[in-house]
């Protein structure tokens, strides 16, 4: 079986380089945050607005362009997005006045949104057999961007490059991609429906539709948070040097990574749901694991262990973005879209509240307390994947005896 049909293969490698280059402008803003601080004199607060308002606006663009493409279609949705990124890069930290800078991060969220829907609503039409591996690989693109461009960011700083012409490079960048996406030829907004498939019902009465807001929303913050908090945790718990800590986020996206382009390619057999229960469990276990050795009294040997138990939860979180988006799309083939934009609101959403979630614990209980309430939330979101399998093997038996009952 292969992983991408021939005829869109071309339209997959665009796909896939503007991906990548999504993950890059989701943690640009923070690669470069510290010469922002030093050169426009924010404060903490000031700096939590700006970043903020990307993060309001991108949750918000998410439901938004659910119906911008079943109305529009994908292309006219992605290329808007992309024209609101490249208009937000192009003059963000070009002045420090907050509030200009606050508008053009909201404008930047707004594209990142359009994008993100617009990409897998794509992707889930190019994966006529609902396989699951062509969007695994896709979100593996974006954590290849997530990754590198941050690296990429630290090298061009380190030559003495000017900091704020990374933003106009990147704006550069996306308006070739752009053109590029302008004369790929994207499929059709939605899939001819099969003939046993019935007139779609209210989207909000199939709990599906919510389980997926509610998995993603876990998931993210989730995600976020792991990544945002292990390195504090390693050194307040471990009595980690604070250089090394650094390098344990990437331990993490490398599991993330691994697991992204692993999954699709080892596990060709094995049903997208099946996957998605087993390696969320993973992470949950890890997670916990990594949370119960904050208590033992041997640091070294937790650190060391701790590592692999990192790695280990990366991997776990890996496919479970891409594989809820691919269930989505199989419990809701006659309206795709809205689907996929009502899920990754939830994820947006789950974000933006996190991050105050998870410094107030700390703040107020210790960063042990904090980690752990990531322990509850990853049990959580395994879960809501494991109702929402239920759910869509029991689409998969109703339609199968549906087709052998016809005449």
């Amino acid at each position: 079986m292969t992983l991408i049909e021939p005829r869109f293969r071309g339209l997959f490698v665009s796909v896939f380089a503007l991906f990548a280059l999504f993950g890059t402008s989701m943690t640009i803003i923070g690669a470069t945050l510290p010469k922002i601080l030093a050169n426009f004199h924010w404060n903490y607060l000031t700096a939590g607005i700006v970043l903020g308002a990307g993060a309001v606006a991108y949750f918000v663009s998410t439901f938004v362009a659910g119906y911008l493409v079943k109305h529009w279609g994908s292309k006219p949705t992605i290329l808007l997005a992309l024209a609101l990124i490249v208009a937000g890069l192009a003059f963000f930290a070009t002045t420090p006045d907050p509030v200009i800078n606050t508008l053009l991060s909201a404008l930047i969220g707004l594209g990142q949104g359009g994008v993100e829907v617009g990409l897998n609503s794509t992707i889930l039409r190019m994966d006529e057999r609902n396989t699951g591996r062509p969007m695994n690989v896709l979100h593996g693109a974006f954590a290849v961007g997530a990754i590198v461009g941050p690296l990429a960011v630290g090298l061009l700083l380190q030559s003495g490059l000017d900091w704020a012409v990374v933003y106009r490079g990147m704006a550069a960048i996306f308006v070739l991609l752009a053109v590029l996406m302008a004369f790929a030829g994207l499929p059709s907004v939605q899939r001819k429906a099969a003939e046993h498939d019935e007139a779609p019902e209210r989207l909000s009465a199939n709990p599906a539709y919510w389980l997926s807001f509610f998995a993603l929303f876990l998931y993210l913050g989730v995600e976020l948070g792991v990544s945002n908090w292990v390195a504090e945790y390693f050194v307040v718990v471990f009595a980690y040097a604070p250089d090394a800590s650094a390098m344990l986020v990437s331990l993490f996206w490398l599991g993330v990574l691994v697991g992204r382009f692993g999954v699709p390619l080892l596990c060709k057999g094995v049903r997208p749901e099946a996957a998605l229960v087993g390696l969320s469990a993973l992470a949950t276990a890890s997670i916990a694991l990594l949370m119960l050795l904050g208590y033992t009294p041997a640091a070294a040997i937790a650190a060391d262990v701790g590592r692999g138990l990192l790695f280990l939860a990366g991997l776990g979180c890996s496919i479970y973005y891409p594989t809820v988006m691919t269930l989505v799309g199989e419990c809701f083939p006659l309206a795709q879209s809205q689907a996929v934009g009502f899920a990754a609101t939830g994820g947006g959403i789950g974000s933006f509240v996190f991050p105050f979630l998870m410094s107030s614990i700390a703040q107020n209980w210790g960063i042990r307390a904090g980690f752990a309430t990531y322990g509850v939330f990853a049990a959580g979101m395994t879960l809501a994947c494991i109702w929402l399998a239920v759910i869509v093997n029991k689409g998969k038996n109703a339609r199968q005896l549906s087709l052998s009952s016809s005449p």
